[in-house]
């Protein structure tokens, strides 16, 4: 298993890279300001250059710019902040992503109304338009949180590479896999939920810091098993998941204030996020799984010093994620 995951890992760490640019999602947000007014911000995902990707928003036919579009390009990543007006308001209206179909990345549209409610909507490229619903149902707030929470984990290559390194410590030990995976799901289910709910409040940027190292004491720790030192992740390692599956929990909840909670649906988004949350992380897992007992029926012979590769890899990345994060506390 330890020579399969090899491969395994490369695959996490490269993946992302391949598709750094096209699959940023764009984000649409609507924030209502009056009966027929709205502030809308639009960021589309840059291409370097001052380029941008070709996508563009179209309101319904009664919508006027109440001002010009204010548009700047920031981390590589084009803004427009403008005022629009409804005739009528926006309920019932269809908006309508130009150029999305020919594209492979997706929106992400959050609309927030006067008396507090919001609806975020998910747009692809095989379906680039919505219509405004005058109270979200909630099934649509459901069926977009759980989308929502699946593509945040499967997304966040942070995150899997905790849960990879703790499969290289775990191994072919399925009971203390299953209780090592159940002990994380619990521990960040309940900072999530603190956290969203604002019950708790942790600054982001030291959150994810700190979830750099995490990943890179779990790669240590691997390196010290296989020396034969084994240390408390061999030993427990169900405890250092829930620990550390705490701090994992805040990370959650960053992304998903960033994207916000319907104030009518609140515990059905909350849920449905996190139920997401897990799916992914165990579509991740069965994945790892399935490829170490597929790659096992191949007769590779590694050579001893390939099974060093993982977690130095793992631990690599942490490292440098650690630097690039404590470095953004000192950014002006």
């Amino acid at each position: 298993m330890r020579r399969a995951l090899l491969v395994l890992v490369l695959l996490v760490m490269l993946a992302p890279g391949v598709f750094a640019h096209e699959v940023r999602p764009a984000y649409l947000e609507l924030r209502q300001t009056g009966p027929e007014t709205y502030d809308a911000l639009w960021k589309v995902p840059g291409l370097g250059d001052d380029l941008r990707l070709g996508l563009y928003v179209e309101l319904p036919a009664g919508c006027t710019n109440v001002t010009e579009p204010r548009a700047s390009m920031i981390d590589n990543a084009f803004t427009e902040r403008w005022t629009v007006k409804c005739a009528g308001g926006l309920s019932g209206g269809t908006i309508h992503i130009a150029g999305l179909s020919a594209t492979m990345t997706d929106v992400l549209v959050r609309l927030q109304r006067l008396d507090g409610s919001t609806q975020v909507t998910r747009l692809a490229p095989s379906a680039p338009s919505f219509v405004v619903e005058a109270a979200p149902r909630t099934l649509t707030v459901a069926r977009t949180y759980l989308v929502l929470g699946i593509e945040h984990i499967l997304g966040g290559v942070d995150h899997l590479l905790f849960v990879l390194g703790l499969l290289l410590i775990v191994g072919r030990r399925w009971g203390l896999l299953i209780k090592t995976i159940t002990a994380f799901t619990v521990a960040h289910s309940i900072t999530l939920a603190l956290a969203t709910l604002g019950f708790v409040h942790v600054p982001e940027a030291p959150v994810e810091a700190v979830i750099a190292l995490s990943i890179m004491f779990v790669a240590s720790e691997v390196l010290h098993a296989r020396a034969g030192r084994p240390g408390l992740t061999t030993r427990s390692p169900w405890l250092v998941a829930f620990t550390f599956g705490l701090l994992h929990g805040f990370g959650f909840a960053g992304a998903l204030n960033a994207i916000g909670l319907p104030q009518n649906s609140i515990p059905v988004a909350l849920l449905l996020f996190n139920v997401g949350v897990e799916v992914g992380q165990l579509l991740f897992v069965a994945a790892v799984v399935a490829f170490v007992a597929a790659l096992g029926r191949v007769r590779v012979m590694w050579p001893k010093w390939a099974e060093a590769i993982p977690p130095y890899a793992i631990g690599g990345c942490a490292a440098f994620w650690t630097i690039q994060r404590t470095l953004s506390f000192f950014a002006f």
